[in-house]
């Protein structure tokens, strides 16, 4: 796969954000401490649109279309498109990916063969991905655009969102993931020490892989729970190290449908949030053999399925 962003480096998984000057910005505060004040200077997390575009078909008659418009927190945004189509289905392999570049750094295609439909009225440099694949990968937009909203986290019926996952999740193996209670302690920790932006900010979410021992693997983060995860795992996608058996996905907040559904097509063994998780991402590990932790924090955590994945603790 080529790339047209130089600031994307596939090595940089623990390192600062690329565009970190992008993704914070700096506003004048009055800071009220007791009954007193002074101005401040404080830093936030940038939340910006970034469109999404999906070039597809033979090469003499390609087709582009808007498929997703989210407001994320610039920076690894090739991550965030490769990851979005990882785990919606779209693509299976990086191979399926010819390049991905954004709008302004695209060369000319065939104004005749191309039809655009675009959900944003404008194009700031950077925040219009274009996500070209290679001429044999067949799309089926009809499936793209019903996953979508039967994914969705918006109330929808359960039971068609859980027959979506079995029609587009990969094959699973046997889950043999096992990691000690004592490690997991740790690890919300050592999230919140690489989360460079939340210790500038305080307000954005992170997302992250550690192996069985703890070492940390990768984080991203984003103002989007759903973003920080697409960003993480399409890192991992384009690296070509999915399907993650043998990894502990970790979430700053809460674990939605949404994000276990992610994990599910990223082959992840186990989520573990800080936060609670909802009624449907408990029925997605129970139906798809993921360990899922809640509540990871000061002390104590709650198991909601795979007690027999985690070392080092006793039934009463």
């Amino acid at each position: 796969m080529k790339s047209s962003d130089p600031t994307q480096n596939p090595q940089s998984n623990l390192g600062p954000n690329p565009e970190l000057n992008r993704a914070t910005h700096t506003v004048s505060i009055e800071k009220v401490l007791g009954v007193s004040s002074h101005h401040a200077q404080d830093a936030l997390a940038v939340e910006e649109p970034l469109e999404l575009q999906l070039a597809h078909g033979p090469l003499d008659a390609r087709s582009v279309k808007s498929i997703s418009v989210t407001m994320r927190t610039p920076g690894h945004d090739f991550d965030l498109a490769a990851g979005f189509l990882m785990t919606e289905g779209v693509v299976r392999d990086p191979n399926d990916i010819d390049q991905i570049l954004y709008l302004a750094n695209s060369p000319e295609l065939p104004a005749a063969k191309l039809q655009t439909e675009s959900a944003l009225p404008y194009r700031p440099e950077k925040n219009v991905v274009r996500v070209d694949l290679v001429p044999e990968v067949v799309v089926s937009l009809a499936n793209l655009e019903r996953n979508l909203y039967t994914t969705s986290s918006c109330g929808i019926c359960g039971k068609a969102s859980l027959l979506a996952l079995q029609t587009v999740c990969p094959p699973r193996r046997k889950n043999t993931f096992q990691i000690e209670a004592e490690v997991l302690y740790q690890l919300p920790n050592r999230l919140r020490q690489a989360q460079t932006l939340f210790n500038q900010t305080g307000g954005i979410h992170g997302a992250a892989l550690f192996n069985a021992t703890g070492k940390l693997l990768a984080v991203r983060e984003d103002v989007g729970r759903h973003n920080a995860v697409d960003k993480l795992l399409g890192a991992e996608f384009l690296a070509d190290r999915t399907p993650l058996r043998d990894t502990l996905l970790l979430l700053s907040g809460r674990a939605s449908f949404e994000l276990l559904q992610k994990s599910l097509m990223g082959g992840v063994s186990m989520v573990a949030s800080v936060g609670a998780p909802s009624s449907l991402a408990v029925q997605v590990a129970n139906d798809f053999d993921i360990a899922l932790v809640g509540f990871l924090r000061d002390g104590h955590f709650n198991i909601y399925n795979g007690a027999g994945h985690i070392l080092g603790h006793t039934s009463d």
